[in-house]
């Protein structure tokens, strides 16, 4: 047999088979040199299926034919998809929980559903539409940047916060060559401080039902001015057209805003016969009586259950007229007038409205310069009503008197379960008895909801 040549690699490249092989190995042989190949795998072929369902994931945002799928293809398409398709894409065509929590997740940090009807849609599209109504600047920021996210939105926004309201950019210096002498900085605040104007977008959102604003600029840094802050006449006019539209609104939440007496009056007015309105939240605000007259009004003509007027400037008329509304309210179960200035005059006329009130259950008068007189009137409120389950007079000066005829209107009341007199000055002996009174009314009552649960507790 002839050697082969030196240098001829041709005839020198080694046999795919071991030396020790023979011919008589046959098809077994073959076998097993395939199977020692660990790299080949049938496994690295995918299906036709993966395929196509790979091919409509990377081709999505020009055919989203997502719906067209069947229930298990379209779980595998979604989880391919990208968290920065457009919303136009995804808003209407992706349900699924898993892609709208991704989307939450890679944007915040904290992301809490309850908060939300365990819905991770609809957390993703109420604080995106938060996020840019808080960076709105009028005459700068385009307001089809708005308008165009609600068609995408609108059946998914139930609640808004807004804790921030951008006023329009103006150069001071510019402006002030064509302003008179005579022009004050309020004037100048109301001219150039208008916000972004609600009404075009809260009545194209069916679904909304909560509500709260706060105008307020965070973080100004070094460029305060106080009239960033400032609540204009025009901007409670556009507020309370938009409430008065938003036919399905429950709650609705304006804080910390410097809302006076006119612009009370407005809103009041445009929330009088509102349908479903259950829940007003004024509190931190510049509510006088004029103001709290109208609310009076405003008790009396709605289905309102709470109103909290917390840390307003109300005095014994504006309390007079609460308890007048309140006199007449079928509807009302809780009322927060903590931090004003009611005196005995208006605690003791919402006293009197109690002895024929049979809706409220919540009152909270702490800190409203209240004395013994008060005290005197609700000891037969305490002793007549059976609805109050909740009183806070904590930060008066009821005395050690006022003590006393509190403990005895307490005598034979079973519904009663909290009562606080914290630095009432009340005498510790008496402020002793009355707990024990208000205790025993509250286990009464937890042992009675344990033998006899109601529907909401099953």
């Amino acid at each position: 047999m002839q050697q082969p040549e030196a240098g001829d690699k041709s005839r020198s490249t080694p046999s795919p088979c071991p030396p020790q092989a023979s011919l008589t190995d046959g098809p077994f042989y073959t076998r097993r040199c395939i199977t020692e190949d660990l790299s080949w795998s049938l496994v690295t072929v995918p299906h036709l299926t993966e395929l196509c369902l790979q091919h409509i994931a990377h081709n999505f945002e020009k055919n989203p034919i997502l719906n067209d799928l069947l229930p298990e293809h379209q779980k595998k398409v979604v989880e391919r998809l990208s968290t920065s398709l457009p919303l136009t894409v995804t808003a209407n065509t992706v349900s699924h929980e898993e892609y709208w929590k991704r989307c939450c997740m890679e944007r915040w940090q904290v992301c809490d559903i309850s908060n939300y009807g365990d819905s991770w849609k609809r957390m993703f599209f109420e604080r995106h539409l938060e996020n840019i109504l808080k960076f709105f600047i009028p005459n700068t920021t385009d307001p089809e940047q708005v308008l165009e996210l609600i068609p995408l939105c609108k059946g998914y926004v139930r609640k808004l916060e807004i804790n921030q309201f951008l006023p329009p950019l103006w150069d001071q210096k510019e402006e002030s060559n064509d302003l008179s002498d005579t022009e004050d900085d309020a004037e100048i605040g109301e001219v150039y401080m208008h916000h972004y104007d609600l009404r075009a977008l809260i009545t194209a959102l069916p679904q909304l039902e909560e509500l709260h604003l706060i105008y307020d600029v965070k973080n100004c840094g070094m460029n305060f001015e106080w009239s960033l802050f400032n609540f204009t006449e025009l901007d409670c006019s556009n507020l309370a057209a938009a409430v008065k539209m938003c036919r399905n609104l429950k709650v609705f939440k304006l804080t910390r805003s410097k809302v006076d007496d006119d612009k009370i009056k407005l809103l009041a007015r445009n929330l009088q016969h509102h349908p479903c309105l259950l829940e007003l939240d004024l509190s931190h605000n510049l509510i006088r009586d004029h103001g709290a007259q109208a609310l009076g009004k405003l008790i009396s003509h709605s289905r309102l259950e709470t109103l909290n007027l917390c840390n307003n400037q109300i005095c014994h008329l504006g309390a007079q007229a609460l308890a007048q509304g309140l006199a007449e309210s079928s509807t009302l179960t809780s009322l927060n007038l903590r931090l004003n200035f009611v005196e005995d005059k208006g605690g003791e006329a919402i006293g009197r409205a109690l002895l024929t009130n049979t809706s409220l259950k919540c009152l909270h008068l702490g800190s409203n310069k209240l004395s013994e007189p008060t005290a005197a009137v609700f000891s037969q409120v305490l002793a007549r009503n059976t609805t109050l389950t909740s009183i806070n007079f904590s930060c008066n000066h009821l005395g050690l008197d006022g003590g006393k005829q509190l403990l005895k209107g307490l005598e034979n009341n079973k519904t009663l379960t909290e009562l606080d007199l914290r630095h009432a000055e009340v005498e510790q002996e008496t402020d002793f008895l009355i707990h024990e009174i208000v205790w025993a009314n509250r286990e009464a009552v937890r042992l009675g909801s344990l033998q006899h649960p109601t529907n909401e507790s099953l």
